[in-house]
């Protein structure tokens, strides 16, 4: 195979164009390229409203591709091998190996356990997907919050329901593997070569059941509404875990398990910090969700209407001169602003899109970076405090049903309580109440998205507009807290012990947390009996 980098493609011109761009690249006719799959893809929009898909195509040839290759000199065109991610085969361990969490980060640990032979048990708070989508939608249409089943616990974990984003800032030969199976469970093939590849909530929930699914019939099990009470130590090294399920307490056996959590699981960190786990606190990131019409965000990225391009995105930052920052994140493209709270009397939101990102309104988190020296104390839990401070007061200013408080963006840098909506009108459900977020937020981060967003705004015309819609909180970027571990991923102190993913500290996303499971299922697999191969 050949790689062809930096293809240009007009954003109206049809893929099949790629053969004949291909072909000219190599120096040879398109009736020679034999095959031609694209390989990535992102949109130029640099020169708008003149827009350009740069693409890398892997083509085979009827030729020698080597001497082809060498031809053609040019730095863009090379030989190619496909990454290959093997997993060793192992003896089932006895006992088995226990997965905490069913998120990004416990899936594909429990997924690479499982196509090991390890035989992995998985136990997860929350309940399966379906049952949980309908959970989350009776609260978001009023109904009462399940704390144990809803936004951020159950299968799939917080991502699912969220705009369903791949792309990390990472770069690991594990990534390809992670895009492949999601891509084989029921992702669209262009999460494969998007330079920013989506899967949307919709589909997410099918494909973290087929997921489920695969571990299933390779040996493993998955136990819903099973929540990680304790561990059981024996000498400084991992005999058991408690369980809670189904109202009862058993002991499940176990001397290895890797711990998914995610970053809502307060009660589990205090209850391991209690037993001795590890934990420093680290930096974060809170602030608000932004709304604004996605047709105004189209034609500032875009120059114009985008027509039958994709729904326009953005990802903004800002350093100050105070040495504060700012930054947006997970912003959803056609999508609505989510009631995202795990714990009774507090209001969390979060963004979400469908596979289409075909709503009327844009949102995005913007956030404001927080050090432990911002926190109000300096004990590992302050951050997490912090945040739920935060989220009763919003609750507690939204009238205890869990509506959010939102603010037009013009009235927030003025410093005036909001009356209603202008020409954006918010998505969160089930509703807001206008105020003035200052009443609500700390001033830490007032203050610098008081001088964030008019510098933001500079870099993306009109995402400082005064009708945009601020909804709060936006607590739950990542966890406050670091659960520590060694070389070998193990926790310190705790043999047998594997902290892993976005709530450990570890990971930012759904494809990093996904690649630190596969990192700890290897670890796990590593220390099996010197390597435990069958």
């Amino acid at each position: 195979m050949i790689l062809i980098r930096d293809l240009k493609l007009g954003a109206g011109e049809p893929w099949e164009a790629l053969r004949a761009l291909a072909a000219k690249r190599l120096r040879v006719r398109p009736e020679d390229i034999g095959g031609l799959r694209l390989y990535k893809r992102s949109l130029d929009a640099r020169r708008k409203p003149e827009l350009f898909w740069v693409c890398s195509v892997l083509v085979s040839l009827k030729g020698d591709e080597e001497k082809a290759v060498a031809r053609a000199k040019d730095a863009r065109v090379r030989l190619w091998e496909e990454p290959d991610y093997a997993l060793p085969r192992v003896r089932e361990p006895t006992p088995r190996p226990v997965v905490v969490g069913f998120g990004p980060a416990g899936i594909f640990a429990a997924l690479a356990l499982a196509m090991a032979g390890a035989r992995p048990v998985v136990l997860e708070r929350g309940q399966d997907a379906l049952t949980r989508r309908a959970a989350v939608e009776a609260f978001r249409a009023g109904g009462e919050l399940d704390p144990e089943n809803n936004v951020q616990f159950g299968e799939g974990g917080a991502g699912t329901f969220s705009d369903g984003k791949l792309n990390t800032g990472t770069h690991d030969k594990r990534i390809r593997f992670v895009l492949e199976q999601f891509a084989a469970h029921g992702a669209p093939e262009s999460v494969l070569y998007d330079a920013k590849p989506h899967v949307g909530t919709d589909v997410l929930v099918d494909v973290v059941q087929n997921l489920r699914k695969t571990i299933v019939a390779l040996g493993g099990e998955v136990r819903f509404g099973s929540r990680m009470e304790k561990l059981v130590l024996e000498n400084g090294r991992l005999a058991g875990l408690e369980v809670a399920a189904g109202g009862e307490r058993y002991v499940l056996p176990c001397d290895r398990a890797i711990l998914a959590l995610g970053h809502s699981a307060r009660d589990s960190f205090a209850a391991l910090y209690a037993q001795g786990v590890a934990m420093e606190p680290k930096p974060f990131a809170m602030g608000v969700r932004i709304e604004h019409r996605q047709s105004a965000i189209d034609r500032s990225q875009y120059g114009r209407a985008r027509g039958a391009l994709p729904a326009a995105d953005y990802a903004l930052n800002v350093h100050l001169p105070d040495g504060t920052s700012a930054f947006t994140f997970c912003m959803c493209p056609g999508g609505e602003v989510i009631a995202a709270a795990s714990e009774p009397g507090g209001v969390v939101t979060n963004g979400m899109s469908l596979s289409a990102r075909g709503g009327e309104n844009a949102n995005a988190a913007l956030l404001v970076t927080l050090r432990p020296e911002d926190f109000p104390g300096s004990d590992v839990f302050a951050g997490l405090r912090w945040q739920r401070e935060i989220e009763r007061a919003c609750y507690d200013c939204g009238g205890g049903d869990y509506r959010a408080p939102a603010q037009l963006l013009g009235d927030f840098l003025a410093g005036r309580p909001s009356e209603g909506p202008g020409g954006v009108e918010p998505s969160y459900r089930p509703g807001v109440v206008w105020t003035d977020l200052h009443a609500v937020l700390p001033e830490r981060i007032t203050s610098v998205l008081e001088n964030a967003v008019p510098e933001l705004g500079k870099r993306l015309e009109g995402f400082d507009a005064p009708d945009a819609v601020l909804t709060a909180p936006e607590t739950r970027s990542s966890s406050p807290v670091r659960i520590l571990r060694g070389e070998e991923l193990c926790a310190a102190a705790i043999e047998g012990l594997y902290p892993c993913g976005e709530g450990a500290g570890y990971a930012g996303g759904i494809t990093s947390a996904a690649v630190d499971g596969l990192r700890c299922a290897e670890a796990l697999l590593a220390s099996l009996d010197g390597g435990g191969r069958a």
